[in-house]
């Protein structure tokens, strides 16, 4: 027993090197990419650029937040990129122009239950009737996005008549406190939300099942655990994360588009396998995710400034994710 003990400690300590140093070639990456495009063009390091960098991120780091739950699980979520453009329309006809009229805190409430629901019916589709995850998240994309334009009757919804809603992302808490801190909202929430998700992944019974049944899901089933409904709140957890996103980003646009949200799902995962968790599930940060969704952003936004074809910049991120992937490869082959 004391020797199987020193091992799983010693397998432990080693995981969390393996862990940190991913976490710093990440940290390590995007600085480099900040130097690179801050002496490749002036434009890049302006104030302005920076604030689009970082609300940019506050959006995909916040569906990546979410991603990176499931992904620690083992599995996979397509749909939270169209499920954010849903939970945005359902803000919109609760507290929209020419809608229901609704307090903006009811409009939000609702935007976020949309979400959760939504994962919730993900998880239950994966766990209960044994439909594998990227069929189901898939479907379940395809379900938001059509729900989206009918609801919205494929028009956009506004909230120009709705006062102090862009004020959620584009207002400045700081600012009004401290003059000349004109720092977006967008980055507290954005840091709020890592906030709760390192708390729930660190130091709640969620997340300890998640990382277990990410490692090993018989195993975990077998020492008695529900395995079931821990996957369908870890869905739903995700679909929370998604909602948020939906309130967001109608926020930042003062209006929801029904059209949008395709793709956003590539770069929230995309954030996540940079970040340095495991596509085989077992592993991840939530520190690594927000590293992970900042190179992203600024990878984008550096190539836009330099004038790179939108299609080269979809090669480049490719090439990254690749990349990403091949080195958690090989990290897992050396703890093995």
């Amino acid at each position: 027993m004391a020797v199987m003990d020193t091992t799983s400690a010693s397998t432990g300590k080693a995981v969390r090197s393996s862990g940190a140093m991913q976490k710093l070639l990440a940290f390590g990456g995007l600085i480099v990419l900040f130097i690179i495009f801050s002496l490749l063009s002036p434009a890049f390091r302006t104030f302005e650029n920076m604030q689009g960098i970082v609300l940019a991120t506050a959006v995909n780091g916040v569906l990546a937040l979410g991603v990176t739950f499931v992904i620690i699980s083992g599995g996979i979520d397509l749909s939270i990129g169209t499920v954010m453009t849903l939970s945005a329309v359902v803000v919109g006809l609760v507290a929209g122009d020419d809608k229901a009229g609704f307090p903006i805190y009811l409009g939000v409430l609702v935007g976020l239950l949309t979400g959760g629901f939504a994962g919730a019916i993900n998880g239950t589709i994966i766990s209960r009737m044994n439909v594998p995850p990227f069929i189901a998240t898939l479907g379940m994309m395809m379900i938001a996005r059509g729900l989206s334009l009918v609801l919205a009757e494929v028009k956009p919804i506004y909230f120009n008549n709705l006062p102090g809603f862009r004020d959620i992302m584009m207002g400045s808490v700081l600012g009004a406190v401290v003059p000349g801190m004109q720092v977006p909202n967008a980055v507290f929430i954005l840091f709020g939300a890592a906030l709760v998700a390192a708390f729930i992944l660190a130091k709640t019974v969620l997340g300890r099942y998640d990382v277990a049944i990410g490692s090993n899901e018989e195993a975990t089933r077998l020492s008695g655990v529900n395995v079931a409904s821990w996957k369908t709140a870890i869905y739903a957890l995700c679909g929370l994360f998604a909602g948020l996103g939906g309130v967001m980003i109608a926020s930042r646009l003062n209006s929801a588009q029904p059209a949008l949200g395709v793709g956003y799902e590539l770069d929230a995962i995309a954030a996540v396998v940079i970040g340095g968790t495991s596509l085989s599930g077992g592993e991840g940060t939530i520190l690594g995710t927000i590293i992970g969704a900042f190179i992203i952003s600024t990878l984008t936004n550096g190539l836009r400034i330099l004038n790179v074809p939108q299609e080269w910049q979809m090669v480049v991120t490719g090439v990254i994710v690749i990349l990403a992937v091949y080195m958690d490869i090989i990290r897992r082959r050396r703890q093995g």
